[in-house]
């Protein structure tokens, strides 16, 4: 009994290596951070190995996302991150959206949460272990963005204001014109 339970997982494990992921290897970079700010090259290159790969649209893949439910895993891994914060298409987004990602930026790498530990855990991505140093660098490159931001726009058009969900804001509106008609209903 256990031998054919084992075999049915060994056939389970050979038959999804045949499902594979797609790959995130686009390199479209119409939209990128480049092309709008100064990414000094001491910049460029932290970013390459501690944060594009999970935040843009060119993934540097290692041996084992070959192997599934890993490979599995590392996509839904990446396409998570670039949901976040892409790097690739980072221009394409309003200018307060822009904004709010370089708070975001500062925000999580001061507070050591990005790079993800788990993305360097056991010496995996070992150069994406940022110093203090390196962190700091970072930090200051995304204020520096936010700086000539506030020099270009005024600051009204900076704010990230969330949108509210569609009933939300028609539920909002009702209750307005109720108000508006001195709480009387019209019957």
């Amino acid at each position: 009994m256990v031998k054919k339970i084992l075999l049915g997982l060994l056939a389970v494990l050979v038959i999804i290596q045949f499902i594979r992921p797609e790959r995130n290897l686009s390199n479209d970079q119409t939209y990128a951070v480049s092309t709008k700010y100064e990414v000094p090259n001491e910049v460029a290159g932290l970013l390459k190995v501690a944060c594009n790969d999970c935040h843009s649209n060119l993934t540097r893949y290692p041996w084992y996302a070959n192997l599934n439910p890993v490979g599995w895993i590392l996509a839904d891994h990446v396409n998570e991150g670039k949901e976040h914060l892409n790097f690739s298409d980072f221009t394409r987004r309003p200018v307060a959206v822009q904004n709010h990602k370089f708070e975001e930026v500062i925000e999580t790498v001061e507070e050591h949460e990005m790079p993800l530990e788990s993305y360097t855990a056991l010496g995996l991505h070992a150069d994406a272990k940022l110093s203090d140093a390196q962190r700091q660098t970072l930090i200051s490159w995304a204020r520096a963005q936010m700086d000539s931001l506030k020099a270009w726009y005024p600051a009204d058009s900076l704010e990230f204001r969330r949108r509210r969900p569609a009933a939300q804001e028609s539920h909002e509106e009702e209750h307005e014109e109720h108000e508006e008609h001195g709480g009387a209903d019209d019957d």
